[in-house]
């Protein structure tokens, strides 16, 4: 156990089948939640679903679905109404394509939505009556340290992730009286496929080694390394627990020290 008691909860985390999504899913189970894994990939879920159940005497559920599809979204929800009623929701996803803003065609930004901001909207929209039911609910989005500091090549996400900020603003406003709480994650640069494939992109623009790339991304954290996808899961452990209970409408950077601004 982790100190953090999450037992009798249920947890639904998206994108975790791998990477931080699955980073978050470990660490909310090894504290007693039940989870519910979705992603894409059945095959990767299936393992994801193993790898839990070797570490944690939890129930582990997976829906299989590609959230930016709208009827496969949509099927998500009753998938989900049929498994139970979350109190913790962690919302994650990929990242849409590396690329400077003028290398991005149109219909990029509408796939970057679709895939960052849309299937978070609908998914809330579907969970909140449930937890205002019962008085308890606990939301937190991951977004990235580039809405407060955007980085090179990623103009898409840059752009559209600092939608979520609004969103955990507003909703921790409306939700709060109803006993939800609503936070945000601001990742750092953590040890996901995204990172390797970001890490591909350099390498490949720059001539060198994707090795030799990955440690120039580690150069500017003052604690000289990358992060680890369970790293993110405990400071989310903490919010969903008891002990976050007064922190509502948080933007929390997890990223080593990188940030240089003061806000």
């Amino acid at each position: 156990m982790l100190g953090i008691d999450l037992s009798g909860r249920l947890a639904f985390t998206t994108a975790s089948s791998k990477g931080i999504g699955f980073g978050v899913a470990r660490v909310l189970a090894k504290g007693g939640a039940d989870v519910i894994l979705l992603s894409r990939n059945e095959e990767n879920l299936k393992k994801a679903k193993e790898k839990i159940k070797k570490e944690s005497d939890v129930e582990v559920s997976y829906i299989v679905a590609d959230l930016t599809k709208r009827e496969e979204l949509e099927r998500s929800v009753w998938e989900l109404k049929s498994i139970g009623e979350p109190d913790i929701f962690f919302f994650s996803t990929g990242g849409p394509k590396p690329g400077y803003f003028m290398e991005t065609e149109m219909n990029d930004w509408e796939k970057a939505v679709e895939l960052l901001l849309y299937p978070a909207v609908y998914l809330t929209k579907a969970l909140i009556p449930s937890m205002e039911r019962k008085g308890f609910g606990r939301i937190i989005y991951s977004t990235s340290v580039a809405i407060k500091e955007p980085i090179p090549n990623i103009a898409l996400s840059n752009v559209v992730r600092i939608s979520m900020a609004g969103l955990v603003r507003t909703l921790a406003k409306e939700l709060a009286p109803k006993g939800i709480t609503v936070n945000g994650i601001m990742p750092g640069i953590i040890r996901t496929d995204r990172m390797i494939q970001l890490a591909e992109d350099r390498a490949k623009r720059e001539g060198k080694s994707v090795e030799r790339a990955l440690e120039e991304y580690a150069k500017p954290i003052p604690l000289g390394r990358l992060g680890e996808p369970e790293e993110i899961g405990y400071i989310v452990a903490f919010l969903a627990s008891n002990l976050g209970s007064y922190i509502n409408g948080a933007m929390i950077p997890v990223d080593g020290g990188r940030l240089n601004s003061v806000f």
